[in-house]
């Protein structure tokens, strides 16, 4: 564990007229405890999961890729200064990390091709093939294996967005396997209850009046699965 508390303080926002002020989920969210290497944050779109996943990455100063910025119709000045009214409580000091999102990994993986043209041996770290070579959910898989083999605090926005659900069994295999070593903690937000499933991890839901626990049996994910498999729904006729 790298991190155990997460408090968001209320009297530094700059507003609360203004998304991501404006989220009643946030002014109700005093602390969040991280006591498992692994937290997941689930709830509805809109609610506010990964908002708050970018802001606490930020406030630990771990960088995030970005895309080429473009100038938007309706810029929201407030949009990305949650961080500032955020406190991490660290065990031992700042540990470096990543932050993944499927919509900003393919800018990644162009820039790491970028440098593999005057030093090709960066691209042994990602498995000894560009990125660019493989499919989506494999060039994804690659780099976890890569990233995730070292100490760190690790972010991931809706990873299985890139992956297939046998993908995914990948991804929660190889969560269980560094959670369990001590080195590594993950904070996650995901609609996968297949990744929602890794032993390691404490689950948090964003569906109520303020952050709270919830177990995974509970959640709507596995509920709305749960049920729609009991269906018996039959493939469709060739």
């Amino acid at each position: 564990m790298h991190i155990t508390k997460i408090r968001i303080n209320q009297n530094r926002f700059p507003t609360k007229d203004a998304y991501p002020f404006n989220l009643s989920i946030l002014q109700k969210t005093r602390t969040v405890d991280l006591t498992t290497p692994v937290t997941v944050f689930i709830g509805e779109n809109g609610t506010g999961k990964s908002t708050l996943l970018k802001a606490i990455c930020s406030r630990c100063h771990i960088h995030m890729w970005e895309g080429v910025y473009r100038r938007r119709f309706d810029e929201n000045e407030y949009e990305d200064k949650l961080q500032h009214t955020i406190d991490i409580q660290w065990v031992n000091g700042m540990v470096p990390g990543s932050f993944f999102s499927p919509e900003l990994f393919r800018n990644f993986s162009q820039l790491v091709d970028e440098w593999a043209v005057s030093s090709p041996g960066i691209l042994e770290y990602y498995g000894g093939k560009s990125l660019l070579s493989l499919s989506h959910g494999q060039s994804t898989m690659a780099y976890f294996r890569s990233m995730y083999n070292r100490k760190g605090l690790f972010f991931l926005d809706e990873p299985e967005a890139a992956l297939s659900p046998t993908t995914q069994l990948d991804l929660l295999e190889l969560l269980n396997e560094k959670s369990s070593n001590g080195d590594t903690q993950f904070i996650i937000s995901t609609h996968s209850p297949i990744l929602m499933s890794c032993h390691e991890a404490e689950l948090y839901s964003f569906d109520n009046r303020s952050i709270a626990r919830i177990d995974f049996k509970e959640t709507s994910h596995y509920k709305v699965y749960k049920q729609f498999f009991n269906m018996g729904v039959s493939a469709p006729d060739a």
